[in-house]
């Protein structure tokens, strides 16, 4: 896209704030997007207005109107052949359709098709050709798949706002319509659909959908994805538990002792920052990216920070909140505060561009790779999982674990409480049964506290008894 169309596309956003969704879920991601979509809808309507007052202003005896995402020349013209003159004037008013999006750029051509159209009309040499007939738009052949991946981004930032957020979610839209489909496919929605169902597994079919709408929403593509849309019940995690977190993060100083002689000096110490990458995901149950995303360093080193918090910029996924630790004592036994490794964060960050999702995405896929190199069988996604469910083990309600992980009470719940396996249960009743026994057992005490004060109540009248007697 050329700096002068990105600034007018991105200028119309900038008294936008796109509301930071707590729902990770194809449903936020949408609503977002319906939010931005509307938001220059609205934009393009007000610069319609302009329009049409200008040429109003140049008698042009044109003007123009919005449908359903296209742009219509509207102009009393000669009856069209096959047409009725029902009025017996020669004469009626027609919308013409030129296949003239509703956007800024659309605006533009439009105006120009409507002083073009004004002079035809004001000359009297208005003729029903192909154009006006709108045959030439239904004649219009189908660009390919690889075609429309072109014009992608330029497209999609017509209707979003251009943020590091925006930015990764359309290059996950990209590369997943780039992987599932063919390019040299027409774009026609049955070789979309097509392609969604010659994927086998549930999850990469369930993504496929979610950009595959992107991408058809984007060049009005109308199909019916619906019957892909439900997330897939069952994908298989390993959860490690606290015990196997912490046995984990030793795996980084095993690969210190075992690795061979051959190595860059330049990157010697980098897996202490791996490793404390892997503490911080557990401590908190961020998202990868959430760490890299311009990260709050003088805050998490500063004294004042007492509730030791990271503060997770605006800038990600679901916008910025403050994510407190569930079990501080690792902040400490990890060494999180340690401000070598965050000095190696911040260089690392330094190197890359900050707003560029692929390196972003670079530095998470970095994290998966480390995770695979010291022989972790569980994933640094499921660190997140593993946070979710000692939050529900140790009673946690829902509603601050969900805001703690910066998505909504509904992913909580339908998400991560999925997640539960045998032994995740067993440890969740035996603790819940272990403090039902601490119960009992206090009740065991209490009743005996009281059969023991009742037994020095007797003792004490006794003895005052006595004490009568003697007197006597």
């Amino acid at each position: 896209m050329h700096n002068q169309d990105f600034d007018k596309y991105q200028q119309a956003f900038a008294d936008l704030e796109p509301f930071s969704s707590t729902d990770g879920s194809f449903l936020g991601s949408s609503l977002q997007a319906q939010q931005q979509r509307e938001h220059m809808r609205t934009k393009v309507l007000l610069e319609l207005e302009k329009v049409n007052q200008r040429l109003k202003s140049a008698k042009a005896k044109v003007t123009i109107r919005e449908s359903n995402g296209s742009l219509q020349l509207r102009a009393t013209l000669p009856i069209k052949p096959g047409d009725k003159d029902t009025n017996g004037t020669g004469r009626k008013q027609y919308n013409i359709s030129l296949n003239i999006p509703a956007n800024l750029d659309g605006l533009k051509t439009a105006e120009e098709e409507a002083y073009e159209l004004g002079k035809l009309i004001a000359r009297h040499t208005f003729e029903w050709n192909e154009k006006y007939l709108g045959n030439e738009a239904l004649k219009k052949d189908f660009k390919t798949i690889g075609e429309l991946l072109e014009e992608f981004e330029n497209e999609y930032f017509k209707t979003h706002k251009r943020t590091t957020k925006s930015e990764h979610t359309f290059f996950y839209y990209f590369s997943r319509t780039k992987r599932f489909t063919n390019n040299q496919d027409l774009a026609t929605p049955e070789n979309l659909i097509n392609s969604i169902e010659k994927i086998e597994k549930e999850w990469a079919r369930y993504n496929a959908m979610r950009a595959i709408s992107a991408f058809c929403i984007t060049f009005k593509i109308e199909v019916d994805l619906s019957r892909f849309s439900k997330m897939p019940e069952n994908n298989s995690r390993n959860i490690p538990s606290d015990v196997e977190i912490s046995a984990g993060i030793i795996k980084f100083a095993d690969y210190l002792n075992n690795r061979g002689n051959q190595v860059n000096p330049d990157v010697k110490d980098s897996w202490q920052l791996w490793r404390w990458t892997y503490g911080m995901l557990a401590t908190f149950g961020l998202r990868p990216r959430e760490l890299f995303i311009n990260p709050d360093i003088d805050w998490w080193l500063n004294e004042e920070n007492a509730d030791m918090t990271w503060k997770v910029n605006k800038e990600c996924k679901t916008g910025e909140r403050q994510a407190l630790p569930l079990h501080k004592e690792w902040i400490a036994d990890f060494n999180l505060r340690n401000p070598k490794y965050l000095e190696m964060l911040a260089i690392t960050i330094s190197k890359k561009d900050k707003n560029n999702h692929a390196e972003i995405t670079a530095l998470t896929q970095r994290v998966s790779w480390w995770f695979r190199k010291i022989g972790l069988d569980f994933k640094p996604y499921d660190l997140r999982h593993a946070w979710a469910i000692r939050a529900h083990i140790l009673g946690i309600p829902i509603k601050a674990a969900a805001d703690n992980l910066g998505h909504s009470v509904q992913v909580h719940t339908q998400t991560y409480q999925r997640w539960f396996s045998l032994d995740m249960r067993k440890l969740a009743i035996n603790q819940a049964l272990s403090k039902r026994d601490e119960v009992e057992l206090m009740r065991e005490e209490n009743a005996k506290l009281r059969m023991e004060n009742e037994r020095l109540k007797m003792e004490i009248e006794k003895l005052k008894m006595e004490m009568v007697y003697k007197r006597s």
